[in-house]
């Protein structure tokens, strides 16, 4: 059965993406390779950076890049940065993120729906980072987001899945491709979001602060693709009040 990620027309196979901000250039290759990556976010000051090393040289060909508009305090800002990454040459995806908060970075959702519109009258592809809200969800949708990315925990904790309830009526109620975004620590914690059925996992800060970079990112495929089979399965009920045995009991061993 093929079951593939479509966001904005575009088909993925791969629903681990992978959020580049905290790799080193050289390190970027082989991470996208080991997790099978096929969508990467990259920060538009690496790839404009006016140095030798720019991002972009490192991204494998056929990678659709994700430029995120980090930086960005208000709609208008991001927009700017926005138009900007399209100039470059990375396309019309865009992962739009206005933060004002310093402390907590936590993204401004009013901001973020202006931005989404605004981008989405441009026709960029629109993936907004969002606190996941119902209501906020739908004027997403309502504005034009090819996908929302509801944050599972504050950026760079690797807290998990704090927002795992919201997460799961967001995936009950919206008609998007739902990704989430930051927080996750674990490849364990990343099946989890994957068996309560959003579509993608982005990690960051959880590969590039591993041990083993590589065999993180390894690590991370795997158990989205567990998770996501494991959804497709369907899982397993669960008995609060009684054990059920696994085999009969025939009573065999009173014979």
């Amino acid at each position: 059965m093929e079951d593939k990620l479509i966001i904005g027309g575009h088909e993925f196979q791969s629903r681990f993406i992978l959020g580049s901000g905290k790799f080193s250039l050289e390190m970027t290759d082989a991470v996208i390779k080991n997790g099978g990556v096929e969508m990467a976010t990259l920060a538009l000051r690496r790839a404009n950076s006016g140095k030798e090393e720019n991002i972009l040289d490192y991204m494998p060909e056929g990678i659709t890049l994700l430029p995120n508009t980090s930086g960005a305090r208000n709609a208008e800002e991001a927009l700017r940065i926005a138009r900007l990454s399209r100039e470059l040459g990375c396309g019309d995806f865009v992962k739009v993120e206005v933060i004002r908060d310093s402390k907590y970075l936590l993204p401004d959702n009013y901001e973020t729906i202006k931005a989404t519109e605004l981008m989405a009258k441009e026709g960029f592809i629109v993936m907004p980072y969002m606190y996941p809200d119902l209501n906020v969800a739908r004027d997403l949708y309502n504005a034009g987001a090819a996908a929302i990315m509801p944050l599972g925990a504050p950026i760079g904790t690797n807290k998990g899945l704090l927002t795992k309830d919201f997460i799961k009526i967001l995936v009950e109620e919206i008609d998007l491709p739902i990704v989430v975004d930051a927080g996750i620590g674990r490849p364990s914690q990343a099946c989890e979001a994957m068996e309560i059925g959003v579509d993608a996992v982005m990690a960051n800060t959880a590969v590039a602060t591993a041990k083993d970079i590589p065999l993180m990112a390894t690590a991370f495929k795997l158990a989205i693709e567990a998770g996501r089979a494991a959804y497709l399965a369907g899982l397993g009920r669960i008995l609060e009040h009684k054990a059920e045995a696994s085999s009969p009991l025939t009573g065999f061993l009173r014979d």
